[in-house]
């Protein structure tokens, strides 16, 4: 009797499990198909690759809505950088660059699930992004991170039963700091942004994704809107190199100062008179 309610109970099991996978794969089918390798697409190539607006050149000529304060810390970023030093750029250092940096990938690849969509990206080291669509609500507590909080919502905007736009809404608070691009700059230090996404396949040419982006931020005037652009490799097989930031970064910073590691593995200077980093823990030999 035992053995019989045993073989029951199994069968039902497997009858559940069934279910479960054929009705997974029945809500699968509602879903875009975003496979592939997508890498940013910016139609201005002047400055950086990696800008907030592909449209424009990097550093100032972004053109952000930066209010005074946050401008001096442009303008002093780009000075300190051209003098040799990194300025306001945290991702020199190969801290993760975050929200909205990560949406300048130069690979890109999303994986989708009815609870969670997931968007690898690489721009200096790997970042990985999970944007909920189960329908919770926002928690209380936030833990902070490079990424933030995102939850989205699917829409089937053009009426044919499946699919074609993500929305998404990213909260704080933020680990930082954090810049828009190499020339560092910058969202506000109180790490309080947030970010309204609409992503979607061009319909045109579905070798394109669009990325409509808003960002709100004390550092700004007022909020700031771009729209991003990235197009999927032909390869459906494309190469996924290691992609390590530290493994060959000669950047050393030392307290507020940068260095860099020469060749033969010796600390020098990456300034003009830079003085030598504070040895007060090291034994000094007399010359």
């Amino acid at each position: 009797m035992f053995h019989r309610a045993s073989i029951v109970a199994f069968a039902m099991a497997a009858m559940l499990c069934l279910a479960s996978i054929g009705a997974q794969a029945q809500d699968m089918s509602k879903y875009p198909d975003w496979r592939g390798q997508w890498t940013r697409f910016n139609t201005n190539s002047q400055g950086q690759a990696v800008k907030f607006d592909p449209s424009k050149p990097s550093g100032r000529g972004q053109e952000a809505p930066l209010i005074p304060e946050y401008l001096k810390v442009l303008e002093e970023s780009m000075a300190d950088q051209a003098k040799g030093g990194i300025g306001n750029y945290p991702s020199a250092r190969c801290i993760a660059g975050g929200m909205p940096r990560i949406m300048s990938p130069t690979r890109q690849e999303y994986v989708i699930t009815p609870e969670t969509t997931y968007i690898l990206s690489e721009v200096d080291v790997i970042e990985l992004r999970r944007v909920y669509t189960d329908g919770r609500d926002w928690p209380t507590d936030i833990e902070p991170s490079y990424q933030g909080y995102s939850i989205g919502r699917w829409i089937d905007e053009d009426g044919d039963g499946r699919y074609d736009v993500l929305e998404i809404e990213t909260h704080g608070p933020f680990s930082g700091p954090r810049a828009y691009d190499a020339s560092g700059l910058p969202l506000h230090f109180d790490n309080q942004s947030s970010f309204k996404e609409r992503i979607y396949r061009d319909k045109s040419d579905p070798n394109f994704m669009h990325d409509e982006i808003t960002v709100t931020d004390h550092a700004l005037t007022r909020p700031w809107s771009v729209h991003k652009t990235f197009r999927r490799s032909p390869n459906p097989r494309p190469a996924w190199p290691d992609s390590n930031c530290s493994k060959d970064n000669a950047i050393i910073v030392i307290g507020t100062e940068n260095y860099f590691l020469s060749a033969d593995g010796l600390l020098m200077p990456a300034k003009k008179d830079q003085p030598p980093p504070d040895l007060k823990y090291f034994k000094q030999t007399a010359r």
